[in-house]
């Protein structure tokens, strides 16, 4: 506990869910004047999605942009929650960059997939899915739906599995999931005011956008390939000499694969101009790779909040200038 009751975030290790929803608790009574704390839904297994939405008016101003955050989506990805949480930071307890708030509204959801993320803690460390049973008659025995496979953009079309017992099942339907949902509607609630969307991953060190399903590019591929570019060279300015330096690029020729029915591609269809997914560093291969050590922590949450930073305004300024 730090002085005035406060809840301090440890970013020397990484916290379980209940410490994450207690921080943002924490940071809702402490700043009332600007962030407001959300239960969008309770996840299959009943535990509270929540969102922070920060906000110098209310999100009343329809002028300013508007960015929307999430990590968390796939459970074993552990890095993506606390690049969220420190956003929340940046924008609450520790401002420095004052321009992002009288400019923007932020929507911040550090853990999409709560139930997920509990089970990799307590169970399967490198849990990836939901937890839920009701997708297919061999549910029970593989609970679970791939969350970056349930958006309804060629959804279960390629890169995604029908097999409920692999790691890409994409559901029975498109947004069977309620961890899905939450996203989707938070999407649809706020366009055509959202600037950008980022959906954090890991591992990789990648910063990729549409199209993710066949490598076509986007009409606005230019605008994409140019912020996304500004972006990993803020993050690659502050990196470690040993991390590996961002790509950035169109996800099927950055990975080689195509995967339908994710986040970046769906938020980019219905309308956002700037979508991507940010795939954060491992420094290992294998499964190894998804549990970044956690002496590293802070540092990539300090480098990547610089990249959201430079995203941020970047599309702020498209935004503002479009007719």
């Amino acid at each position: 506990m730090a002085r005035n009751g406060a809840k301090e975030m440890p970013y020397d290790n990484y916290q379980e869910w209940e410490v994450i929803e207690a921080y943002m608790e924490d940071i809702a009574r402490r700043f009332p004047n600007v962030a407001t704390l959300v239960t969008a839904a309770n996840s299959f297994e009943g535990r509270p999605i929540r969102y922070m939405k920060i906000s110098t008016t209310n999100f009343q101003d329809t002028k300013k942009p508007v960015i929307v955050i999430d990590a968390g989506i796939h459970a074993r990805e552990w890095i993506t929650p606390p690049t969220v949480t420190w956003a929340i930071r940046k924008l609450t307890e520790d401002v420095t960059e004052p321009d992002l708030l009288e400019r923007f509204d932020w929507i911040l959801l550090p853990v999409a997939n709560p139930d997920g993320y509990k089970f990799s803690f307590t169970s399967s460390r490198f849990w990836r899915k939901t937890r839920s049973t009701d997708q297919h008659a061999l549910s029970y025995l593989c609970p679970g739906v791939d969350g970056n496979r349930n958006y309804d953009f060629f959804w279960n079309t390629v890169g995604t599995s029908s097999n409920p017992c692999t790691d890409t099942f994409g559901g029975g339907r498109a947004f069977s999931e309620i961890e899905t949902r939450v996203v989707r509607d938070i999407l649809h609630e706020h366009l055509p005011r959202i600037s950008l969307y980022l959906t954090m991953h890991s591992y990789g060190s990648m910063i990729l956008y549409a199209w993710g399903h066949d490598g076509s590019l986007s009409n606005n591929a230019f605008g994409l390939h140019t912020v996304g570019v500004a972006m990993a060279e803020k993050i690659d300015e502050l990196s470690l000499s040993h991390f590996p330096r961002y790509v950035v690029g169109n996800s099927v020729l950055v990975l080689g694969y195509g995967a339908s029915g994710a986040s970046e591609d769906y938020a980019h269809h219905i309308g956002v101009p700037l979508s991507y997914t940010y795939e954060l560093p491992g420094l290992s291969g294998g499964f190894q790779g998804f549990h970044l050590p956690p002496r590293y922590i802070e540092q990539v949450c300090r480098e990547t909040w610089e990249g959201i930073v430079a995203g941020a305004r970047k599309s702020g300024d498209m935004f503002i200038s479009a007719p």
